[in-house]
């Protein structure tokens, strides 16, 4: 499988060491996908980091959100009740729960390398009872003056979208849930067309149909319809087992570019493209048939979950797309990717 794109000497340039937890009694985990945004003359990172105690042999334990603050669950590694064959998720007598708790952390830099927390900022939690496993893998769009922030809310009713606006990223307004679930990997376009917001989600089934890219559009960002389904997944393919958007489509003149990320059978989360439509993106005129970016540095092999690149956010400076990246489920890395190399993948005859 082919792979193009040109990592940092820096990497990985967030590991979980480099942040302090988020309060006393629990350790970072995990560092994953960050959504990326320009403000104030800086690049900026909204990072999931996820947290959990510090684990004992015998016991798994876990925080949760409750409406009086944060509470830690303990369970026996020998209860019957118990299922903890995945790193991630576990279920105790039938409701699933996620091992760690994610909330958002902001961090900004003046080269686009080293990376700080700065003062003055928040980071952003689970909000009410629909976030009270955490919340995840932010995409960022501006739109004018105003940041939309689209984010996978996660409880034990499901995983869907919310989201919240910000113009100066430190006051925020919250819009709930605006796909419920089972539904994630939402980005919003960076601009309207014809007059009308689009945005690309992807809702999960584990019966008739499959993980498939979608495409949304509304009057106002918050309320979506004409939903309509774009990328499947490939049987014989790098991305036969589930596909989601990264984040918001690059404009060019032949098309609305997307990378995104594909899944096998076994787990391996690989990066691919495709080309959508400029006046009517809800048409996908080409896609990459092999990935851009495969998981092959030490870093993205192995992790908290190995065999991982996953992006939901870039910056774009003339042909060179500098994409940010979650790698095997612990670390933030860069890499930069050239836009005429992509399309030099692009099959137009795709399936």
């Amino acid at each position: 499988m082919s792979d193009i794109a040109k990592r940092f000497e820096a990497n990985p340039l967030l590991s979980p060491a480099d942040l302090k937890a988020s309060s006393e009694g629990l350790l970072i985990t995990c560092l994953l996908n960050p959504g990326v945004f320009q403000f104030e003359n800086k690049t900026w990172l909204i990072v999931r980091v996820a947290e959990r105690p510090e684990q004992q042999a015998d016991v798994i334990s876990f925080p949760i959100l409750t409406p009086t603050g944060t509470k830690i669950m303990e369970i026996p590694k020998d209860d019957p009740a118990l299922i903890a064959t995945d790193a991630r998720v576990i279920s105790y007598h039938g409701v699933d729960y996620l091992t760690t708790l994610s909330h958002l952390r902001l961090l900004c830099s003046d080269d686009g390398v080293h990376f700080y927390e700065p003062e003055g900022y928040t980071s952003l939690y689970g909000e009410g009872m629909l976030q009270s496993f955490g919340i995840e893998d932010c995409r960022v769009t501006q739109i004018d003056n105003k940041y939309y922030l689209t984010f996978t809310a996660v409880s034990d009713s499901g995983v869907g979208v919310g989201m919240r606006t910000t113009t100066n990223w430190k006051e925020f307004e919250s819009h709930g849930m605006i796909i419920p679930p089972h539904n994630k990997d939402c980005a919003i376009f960076e601009e309207k067309i014809n007059g009308k917001y689009y945005a690309l989600h992807r809702p999960s089934s584990v019966d008739i149909g499959g993980n498939y890219i979608w495409i949304a559009e509304s009057p106002d960002a918050i309320h979506w319809g004409n939903h309509k389904c774009i990328v499947k997944t490939r049987e014989e393919s790098w991305d036969n087992a589930r596909v989601g958007a990264g984040c918001a489509p690059i404009k060019t003149a032949q098309g609305w570019l997307e990378i995104y990320h594909g899944a096998n059978k076994l787990h391996q989360y690989c990066l691919g493209a495709f080309l959508l439509d400029l006046n009517d993106p809800s048409k996908v005129l080409a896609r990459t048939e092999e990935p851009i970016m495969v998981p092959t540095a030490p870093y993205e092999l192995t992790g908290f979950f190995g065999n991982v690149v996953f992006t939901n956010g870039h910056t774009v400076n003339g042909d060179t797309i500098t994409m940010y990246y979650g790698a095997s489920d612990e670390f933030v890395c860069g890499a930069t990717l050239s836009i005429k190399e992509i399309f030099s993948l692009l099959k137009y005859d795709h399936a």
